[in-house]
């Protein structure tokens, strides 16, 4: 079976003013139909298709770079699509509060470290809040499509929030503005699914 684009679960109008719908609209609809057309290829011509996304990004190193790269920008942006919710924002509660406060001392705390790590990412890149080994929270950044799945990355951990911080992600509204972006985030986050996959 090949991997397929997921639908979203809003319009691409529903998260104005916060991400516009023409940026939304060739986001989904090019650079992510592209990544997964792309992926599948990858897969087919390394004889992977069938297997898991997790066992192939755990030993992703031993593939073609098309393999990390278009795979990350499939896997990558299904989490980015279902991060967003026109009826975020806000804190979170409940254990993913919890586990925030523990870990980073405040939402606050939590909120600036995750935005430097989107904010100073140089070039293309993600930043992450994710689970480590340790079932400690942390945040990181990775560069083009590397995830923390990826036996490349150097965060390793499951991934629970991500942002992409590719100029494709932004650049229609706000240019060169990535601060401006990354404080827009914070309004449409869907903290419902953070906390599924804290508890999954």
């Amino acid at each position: 079976m090949a991997f397929e684009l997921p639908k979203l679960a809003y319009s691409f109008d529903a998260l104005e003013p916060h991400l516009d719908a023409r940026t939304m609209e060739i986001h989904y609809g090019k650079h992510h139909l592209a990544y997964t057309n792309n992926f599948n290829a990858a897969l087919e011509k390394e004889g992977l298709v069938g297997k898991p996304i997790e066992e192939i990004f755990a030993n992703v190193s031993k593939y073609q770079a098309a393999v990390m790269n278009h795979g990350g920008g499939y896997y990558n942006h299904n989490l980015y699509w279902e991060n967003l919710t026109p009826n975020g924002g806000g804190q979170p509660e409940g254990d993913v509060l919890q586990a925030i406060n523990r870990d980073f001392g405040s939402f606050d705390q939590f909120k600036v470290k995750f935005s430097q790590a989107a904010a100073t990412q140089f070039g293309s890149g993600w930043a992450w809040l994710c689970l480590d080994k340790n079932d400690k929270l942390c945040v990181c950044s990775t560069s083009n499509q590397v995830n923390p799945l990826m036996d490349v990355a150097a965060c390793p951990g499951k991934p629970l929030l991500t942002i992409d911080v590719w100029e494709h992600a932004y650049y229609l509204q706000y240019q060169n503005r990535r601060p401006e972006f990354i404080d827009a985030f914070w309004n449409v986050i869907n903290w419902e699914v953070v906390a599924k996959r804290l508890k999954g």
